[in-house]
C-alpha cells in the first residue's frame, strides 16, 4: 500500500514519525497552518513559521523520501484578533509562489464569532484573488454542525469558489452530508479525543462511498498519531474491502484533489 495524509502538522512532530511513515508506505503528505499550541505575539511569528513551513520541513521529508506540502493562514484559535488576522493576511501573498504552497490553510471557525466569521471571508477572498486551493478546519463537537453550515453558506455566496476546488476538513457523521451535497471535497479525521476512530470513519466511508473523500491523521501536538491514518486503512481492509478500493481513498483522491494545483508532483495511475 501506499499512503497521502492529507492533513498532518509536522512542524509538532519528530523526525522518528517521518521514518515511521516512510516505513508504512506514506510518499507525500501536506501541511496546514495551524496553532502553534498558544496564541502567537504578532505577524512576525507567522512569518517565521511560513519559513519553517517552506523552507526547512520539505528538506526533513525528502531524507525519508516523502514530498512534502503546505498551506497557508491564520488559523481559526487566533483568527478571533482582527488586527493580528489582517497584518498576517498581508504576508501571505509573499510565500504563495513557493515551490510546496498549495493554497490557503486550514482557516475556518472555532467557536464560530463574528471575528472568526470577518476573517474566515478575508482568507476565503485571499484565496480567490490569488486562484488558491482552499482548506476548512471546522469547529470541534457541539460547534462543528452550527460552523459547518456557516462556512458551506459563505464559500456557496461567493460566486468565484469552486467546490471542487475546497476541502471541507474534520467532517463527522452529522455534517459530511452537508459538504458533499454541496459539492465540496471532505476530510475525515481520525483523532480519537475530538474527532473520528478508524472505525467511525469506515463506516462513514462505507456509507458514502469513496468520491470527494480523503482520510487524514491531523497529527499535531496533542493525543494523535501518524499511524491513525494508517490504522483505518487496516480496518477497512479488515471489512473485506480490496487493497484497490483502499488505494482509491488513501492515494488516488489525494492526487485528484491537490493536481489541482500544477505544483503537485504526484500523479493519479492510469
Amino acid at each position: 500500500m501506499r499512503y497521502i495524509d492529507p492533513h498532518i502538522h509536522m512542524v509538532s512532530r519528530t523526525t522518528d514519525d517521518y521514518l515511521f511513515m516512510a516505513r508504512c508506505g506514506v510518499v507525500a503528505c501536506t501541511e496546514p497552518a495551524f496553532w502553534a499550541g498558544f496564541d502567537r505575539s504578532g505577524p512576525q511569528s507567522f512569518y517565521d513559521y511560513f519559513r519553517h513551513l517552506t523552507d526547512y520541513e520539505p528538506r526533513r521529508a525528502a531524507r525519508y523520501g516523502i514530498d512534502h506540502y503546505c498551506w497557508l493562514c491564520i488559523n481559526a484559535k487566533e483568527a478571533d484578533n482582527l488586527e493580528l488576522s489582517r497584518q498576517v493576511i498581508q504576508i501571505i501573498p509573499e510565500f504563495l509562489q513557493r515551490p510546496t504552497v498549495l493554497g490557503i490553510g486550514e482557516i475556518g471557525l472555532n467557536k464560530n464569532t463574528r471575528n472568526e466569521i470577518a476573517t474566515f471571508e478575508q482568507q476565503v477572498d485571499l484565496a480567490a484573488r490569488f486562484d488558491q486551493l482552499i482548506l476548512v478546519h471546522t469547529p470541534h463537537l457541539e460547534d462543528k454542525h452550527k460552523g459547518t453550515s456557516i462556512i458551506v453558506d459563505i464559500l456557496k455566496n461567493d460566486r468565484r469558489i469552486r467546490p471542487e476546488r475546497v476541502l471541507i476538513d474534520h467532517c463527522e457523521e452529522h455534517t459530511i452530508r452537508i459538504a458533499r451535497e454541496q459539492g465540496f471535497w471532505c476530510g475525515l479525521t481520525i483523532y480519537h479525543v475530538s474527532k473520528c476512530t478508524p472505525q467511525r470513519a469506515c463506516d462513514i466511508l462505507e456509507k458514502y462511498g469513496p468520491q470527494r473523500i480523503m482520510v487524514n491523521s491531523a497529527a499535531d501536538w496533542g493525543e494523535s498519531s501518524p499511524s491513525s491514518m494508517i490504522d483505518t486503512s487496516l480496518e477497512f481492509l479488515r471489512r473485506g474491502h480490496s487493497a484497490q478500493e483502499a488505494d482509491e481513498i488513501f492515494y488516488r483522491n489525494p492526487c485528484r484533489f491537490f493536481g489541482q494545483n500544477p505544483k503537485w508532483k504526484l500523479q493519479e495511475p492510469m
